[in-house]
Formats: C-alpha cells, structure tokens, sequence
C-alpha cells in the first residue's frame, strides 16, 4: 500500500480508500450477510487500506465497527457522515451533535478522524454555514471528530457549484469530490482551492458503471458529442475510449480509471466500493499500479477539457 498526508489534518492515509456506500454497501444492496460485508472490511485492512469512510445513510457503521473492533484505533482512519436535512427539515445543531454521536456507538469508538456534513444541495448551503458549521467545531473540541468535512452531491452538481461556495468559508479540513475521466471539472475548480489552503481531499465517482457497461459509456459520450462538450473527431462511438486499452497496459477501462484518478494532481485518497473480496483486490491493484502513458492522459485531458455536465453514472 502507499500513504500519503490528507492535507492540514496531518493523518497518514492509504491512497486507496474504502466507500461503504455508494450502489453496493459493501454488497448489502446485493444480498451479503452481514459477515460477508465484515469479511470485506478485514481483507481492506489486511491489504493496508487504512481509510474508510462510511456514513449513516449507508447503514453500514454497525458492520465497519464490527470488522475494526479489536484493532488498534489509531491505525485506521474512519470517516462518516450526516446529512443536513432530513426530508425537508433542517437538522439542527443539537441533532448534528446527537447523530454524530450515535454514529460513535454504532462504529463502537470514542471518535472519528473526518466528520461530513454529507452532500448539501444548493438551498441547504446557508444552514450548513450558520448552523451546523459550529456545531462541527464544537465537536472538535470535544475530541469526538479530528477534522470538519464536506463532501457534494456530485450526481445533480457536476460543476461543484455547492462545494464551490461553502469553500468561500475557510473552515474545511478534508473535502470529498466528485472526479473522473469524463468530468475533471475539479482541477480547475476545486483543487487549486484545496492545494492553496492544504485542504485533504477524497475521491467518489472514480468509476461508475460508465467504466464498467461498454453500451452506457457509448451513451454518455455521444451525449455529450451531441452538447459540443467533447470534439465529435476524437471518439469513436463504436469502440468508446478503446485507444486506452490499445495504446496502454492498462487491462480494462476500470483499471485505466482507477489510475487515471490516482495519480491527477489534487487527490489524496481514491474511493473505491465493492461487496467482492476478489473486486476488491482486482481494484487495489489497479490503484496501485503506475501512471496511465503520459500521452494517453494528456489525450484524455484534452478530449475532456470542456465536459462538464456527466458524472460517469
């Protein structure tokens, strides 16, 4: 496994990380038990990953803090999450504090190194700011959070509108955010900011089923041929993205993803999900394989230099 320092929180993290969200839930969408879930978590371990992230709409705390029970607290990095509206009430600071707290039990720990308010939308932003920002501070003080964090909801705000703003407030610690070969809006948009202020970033939406569904990807580029975002002569739509593979080592377009984001500029810690022990190991290893060849990136730079409005779903 390689480390590196997830911006001024000053924490060791693996350059991979475990999602235990997403479309799998460490494959409890699927129908793992509960042990096979746990069995996941402890292969990731077992591997060095040592950055987990879940969160309570995931409902996978319960599993992540039986899988770490036992271990050595400060050699993992755990981070979660609560989201700032429930419905359409917003939650307030006391109900933060208390969520964040339960979260605690649930991951049976007495903290978590990365706190998010998870994935506000647009007219969510001022709350975040006025009331649930202090709230997050006061939980530092109270040594049961490390780091204040915000993370976007990238599927419905491919351009980081959201994120964009509450980074005006110089009070976030770690950032997660939305990137990939179809959208690389972020190094223009986010990761200056994030480089400038030392703030940790976390990868989502790696790779989406666009990577991983040949007829899906076909769909989405020529979306985005047909909004002018992408230059018609550079794909070809029956053979999407095949000068990748052709023209790299790369074994498939997942693995050519998962490289693609681990080594741009800007990211610290690359997410990954999965219910599968032998997925799971398929993508650590992708992620810690080398760079993509510099001209096959800098072709995919260039082709998606405009795109701007998929998310890779």
């Amino acid at each position: 496994m390689e480390f590196t320092t997830l911006g001024r929180t000053g924490l060791r993290v693996s350059v991979v990380g475990l999602g235990c969200g997403g479309a799998s839930r460490l494959g409890q969408s699927y129908g793992n038990s509960e042990a096979e879930s746990v069995a996941v978590v402890r292969r990731a371990l077992e591997l060095g990953i040592n950055t987990i992230d879940t969160a309570e709409a995931y409902r996978t705390e319960e599993i992540v803090g039986k899988a770490i029970a036992g271990l050595p607290r400060e050699q993992i990095v755990l981070s979660t999450k609560k989201g700032p509206y429930t419905s359409d009430t917003p939650v307030s600071a006391a109900d933060l504090i208390a969520g964040c707290e339960a979260s605690l039990r649930r991951l049976g720990v007495d903290y978590v190194d990365v706190y998010y308010i998870h994935g506000p939308h647009a007219h969510q932003t001022q709350h975040v700011l006025d009331e649930l920002l202090p709230a997050l501070q006061r939980l530092m003080e109270q040594g049961k959070i490390r780091a204040t964090a915000i993370s976007e909801h990238f599927s419905t705000d491919t351009e980081h509108a959201v994120l964009r703003h509450l980074l005006q407030a110089d009070a976030w610690d770690v950032v997660m955010v939305g990137f990939n070969i179809l959208n690389q809006t972020a190094s223009t948009s986010v990761f200056p900011l994030t480089q400038a202020r030392g703030i940790g970033t976390q990868c989502m939406f790696a790779v989406r089923k666009a990577f991983s569904r040949p007829e899906h990807l076909r769909a989405l580029l020529a979306d985005l041929v047909q909004k002018g975002e992408i230059p018609a002569g550079e794909i070809d739509l029956d053979d999407p993205l095949g000068f990748v593979l052709a023209e790299s080592d790369a074994h498939d377009l997942t693995e050519a993803a998962y490289r693609f984001c681990r080594h741009t500029p800007g990211l610290d810690v690359i997410l990954m999900g999965t219910g599968s022990i032998g997925h799971l190991e398929t993508n650590v290893r992708s992620l810690l394989r080398p760079p993509l060849p510099a001209p096959i990136t800098e072709r995919l730079q260039r082709i998606f230099a405009h795109a701007s409005s998929a998310s890779g779903s």
